[in-house]
């Protein structure tokens, strides 16, 4: 090599590196693994555990315990995959879920096979989360002043929006790591507010634990329906590596040390806002438990106010946390693929359009959350449950039948049911449900 190709090389890799530099996922790779166990709640534990006692009453007592704890168990075991797999490769970080899918798969094939699942699951997220928010606002207001006249969600959820618009520019995941700590301290709050109201009612007179359905058919349906109910209680792969790329890393001391010291402190929190709230929650209320337990609860009206107000906080810091890996695919493709100058104005002009984008489909389509329940299933659940086995046994290749092989393999049997499964149920609810939706309601 001449010294005119190796100058030419070197100024390469200066650009590569200052671009890395600006980027929001590599630029700062200085977190403490205490970052990564609350950024792991945050993304985790969603508004959706309130719905975990509805999830059990549409699958029985049996059922519904085996299925939430086989799903603690399989993702905590498919995130330490995860974990592992961050620095398979000496001397390379896997930083994002999509080149781990192109070292498994293949350069073109793993970046379509990961990237349209993992964006599916982001951007719906972002809008559900901008839906949620708005309407926790609004059950705020309503509690706190009942006699106030009522005020249009679409406007809760641009009062929402308008605090994303802000936070939105925060360059990258550690500079967020106070949103998402208060949104991790949120949860557990609110989750432990909900179990220990309902523990305070007690269990309700002619409490009932059968299947409300009217006939096979709809109990098969309600079924499916809390299948997926419960399988997205624990969607929170998809900025695993992500997460794991702020830590940092040596030879002697490589990342995965710190961030599973974070994952397994998540997982214990998890544990103790998904379990008691599922349980004591389906316990107090039977089959009548709604589809959010606050609503249940009714009063007092201060802990509810309280409980609302909490679960808007958390889902500040979860919005933040999902949209970090969009805000970096984009500016990726702006600034290495469109040869766009990495600045100030570009991230403003980039960032603003997609806080703008899921403000606006979550006021078009207020219903979004039960078009997530039919199309989650398709996106969730492989991320989730059975893409990290796929990737393990394509990059280790276990042997056949050892024990390593198994346990893969039951993952992905798992993770397929759910997939096609859990959407049919979210297919019936939106059917059942389209005669009352109503476009910017």
């Amino acid at each position: 090599m001449t010294q005119l190709e190796m100058a030419e090389q070197s100024g390469k890799n200066a650009n590569q590196k200052a671009i890395d530099d600006w980027l929001p996922i590599t630029s700062s790779r200085n977190a403490k693994w205490w970052y990564a166990a609350f950024h792991n709640v945050t993304a985790m534990v969603g508004a959706g555990v309130l719905s975990l006692p509805y999830a059990m009453s549409e699958l029985g007592w049996g059922p519904g315990s085996v299925i939430m704890i086989l799903s603690w168990i399989i993702t905590l075991y498919t995130l330490w995959q995860m974990v592992e797999m961050h620095e398979m490769v000496p001397g390379k970080r896997f930083d994002r879920y999509h080149e781990l899918g192109q070292h498994a798969f293949g350069e073109k094939l793993g970046l379509w096979i990961v990237v349209p699942q993992q964006l599916t699951v982001e951007i719906g997220v972002n809008i559900v989360y901008m839906v949620t928010g708005g309407k926790s606002l609004k059950k705020f207001h309503e509690t706190v002043c009942p006699s106030c006249s009522q005020i249009k969600t679409s406007y809760f959820i641009v009062i929402f929006a308008s605090l994303h618009f802000v936070l939105s520019h925060l360059p990258n995941f550690n500079s967020i790591s106070g949103v998402s700590l208060a949104a991790a301290v949120m949860s557990l709050s609110y989750s432990t507010i909900a179990w220990v109201a309902s523990l305070e009612k007690g269990v309700q007179p002619n409490v009932d634990y059968s299947y409300k359905a009217s006939s096979t058919s709809e109990g098969v349906f309600h079924f499916l329906s809390g299948l997926g109910e419960v399988a997205f209680a624990f969607a929170g792969h998809n900025v695993v590596l992500e997460i794991q790329a702020t830590i940092p890393s040596t030879p002697e001391k490589p990342s995965k040390g710190p961030m599973w010291k974070g994952v397994i402190l998540a997982y214990l929190v998890v544990a103790l806002c998904y379990f008691p709230v599922a349980f004591i929650g389906y316990w107090v209320f039977g089959n009548t438990v709604e589809d959010n337990i606050l609503i249940s609860l009714e009063k007092p009206a201060w802990l509810i106010a309280t409980a609302n107000m909490f679960v808007v906080i958390h889902v500040i810091g979860s919005y933040q946390i999902y949209a970090m890996p969009v805000f970096d695919m984009i500016e990726t493709l702006l600034v290495k693929r469109l040869k766009f100058k990495p600045c100030f104005r570009l991230r403003f002009i980039t960032r603003s359009l997609y806080v703008a984008f899921t403000m606006l489909v979550g006021i078009a389509v207020p219903f979004f959350g039960g078009l997530l329940g039919f199309f989650g299933g398709l996106a969730f659940a492989p991320t989730t449950y059975f893409l990290p086995c796929t990737m393990w046994l394509a990059i280790c290749k276990p042997r056949r039948f050892s024990l390593s092989w198994i346990t893969n393999w039951i993952c992905i049997v798992f993770g397929v049911l759910l997939m096609v499964l859990s959407p049919i149920g979210g297919l019936r609810t939106l059917i059942l449900s389209a005669k009352n939706y109503r476009f910017f309601s």
